[in-house]
């Protein structure tokens, strides 16, 4: 794997932050297929599932800033092992859970399981600015094998040995992934690349809780707008997201290892399009530019999506789709990462976070509505209409 080196240790250490990138993303798509067939068997129906979405995207939203000061004040391996040890607690919970309450309650664990945030902290504090697209994607690259691997041994997991077995499996590989961290993380992976000479001041106050220090981030020039941008275009996609679970068994009558497959299949081209095609753009295209025209091709393949009837036609648009996606939220979390002063990227990734996380919040609210009242194909147009909008105003203030 070619991954952008700060000199020997900085190269080691982004290697094996993508190693347990890769471990973390295999045991988080093994618990959501346990989250998906434990619901089914618990009766629950599509709007308390939507509600338990919610929940989970509420809970992210609420830590994902505080998670951010967390790693900016204590550094990358505290940062990671927080995560991991989270997100085996909530794996260990969700296998332990044998009602819909218990359910709800291994989901609050999760207020510190930002495993990829984590990770995002520590290659962008050893990657230079005009690397940082590109390393950023990479970790795309670890993620999909992850969830190549974990989606599929998710399936067979839950097919052969029920889903409190796949889960206790997730949560053994968290503590593997903590154990791996606290040998061969630095404590603070700042100090690597940041000399006396171009160090900034430490973070103006050491309190994980402090609002000013936090807010203070939106008043930066830039930063606000991103965010919002990223928000609306985001909302679309999130929409779909948080129905696709529905969709594959439902819509298109997928069994647990069949949906396995497919999410084995989405994962292969995200590791295409995040860990190659992405890096081999940003190198030759300007950063804004790869923004405008990937909310465009986002845009135009949201009327292919209200039209397709099958998961072949599915198949076929999730290339460009996840093209176009992968594009979008690397450009972003690169600008973001490269407003703020070194010391502060953790906070602003958080707030990038964040984002994702409302958008997770809101979606399954506006995924029944639309669902129950327009059908399968309103999400598409949904998608065209919204980034249409959003492609026309970043042109015509790009204009001006």
């Amino acid at each position: 794997m070619a991954i952008p080196e700060q000199g020997s240790k900085s190269g080691f250490v982004i290697r094996i932050a993508h190693i347990n990138m890769a471990l973390y993303s295999n045991c988080f798509w093994i618990q959501t297929g346990v989250m998906l067939y434990l619901s089914k068997r618990l009766r629950m129906d599509t709007i308390m599932f939507g509600y338990l979405q919610t929940t989970f995207a509420v809970i992210q939203l609420l830590g994902g800033p505080l998670f951010g000061r967390f790693g900016d004040l204590f550094g990358g391996r505290a940062a990671l092992s927080l995560a991991y040890l989270s997100s085996g607690f909530a794996y260990l919970l969700l296998g332990l859970s044998t009602s819909v309450p218990l359910l709800f309650l291994s989901r609050v664990p999760t207020v510190f399981m930002h495993g990829m945030q984590a990770a995002q902290m520590i290659v962008t504090d050893l990657s230079s600015e005009s690397e940082r697209a590109d390393a950023l994607g990479k970790l795309g690259l670890s993620y999909g094998v992850g969830m190549i691997i974990g989606s599929t041994t998710g399936g067979l997991l839950i097919s052969n040995y029920g889903e409190s077995f796949a889960a206790y499996t997730a949560a053994a590989g968290s503590v593997l992934n903590t154990i791996v961290v606290m040998k061969y993380i630095p404590a603070d992976t700042k100090s690597i690349t940041l000399t006396k000479e171009n160090k900034p001041e430490i973070a103006r106050s050491n309190s994980i809780f402090s609002v000013k220090e936090i807010l203070r981030l939106l008043s930066i020039p830039g930063a606000a707008g991103v965010l919002v941008i990223k928000a609306i275009t985001g909302l679309p996609m999130g929409v779909f997201q948080s129905m696709f679970s529905v969709v594959a068994m439902d819509h298109f009558n997928l069994r647990a290892e069949h949906n396995g497959y497919l999410m084995a299949y989405i994962g292969v081209l995200q590791m295409v399009m995040q860990g190659l095609v992405v890096g081999w753009l940003t190198q030759r295209i300007v950063e804004k530019t790869l923004l405008l025209w990937s909310i465009l091709l986002i845009c135009l393949l949201g009327l292919a999506m209200a039209l397709m009837t099958n998961i072949f036609q599915f198949c076929l648009t999730c290339i460009p789709m996840t093209l176009g996606i992968s594009v979008f939220y690397l450009t972003t979390n690169s600008i973001l990462t490269k407003i703020v002063a070194p010391t502060d990227t953790g906070a602003m990734l958080g707030f990038n976070m964040c984002v994702h996380s409302l958008i997770r919040s809101v979606s399954p609210t506006i995924r029944g509505f639309l669902f129950e009242s327009y059908g399968f194909s309103s999400f598409g147009y949904m998608q065209f209409l919204v980034n249409l909008l959003v492609f026309f105003y970043i042109l015509i203030h790009s204009a001006n």
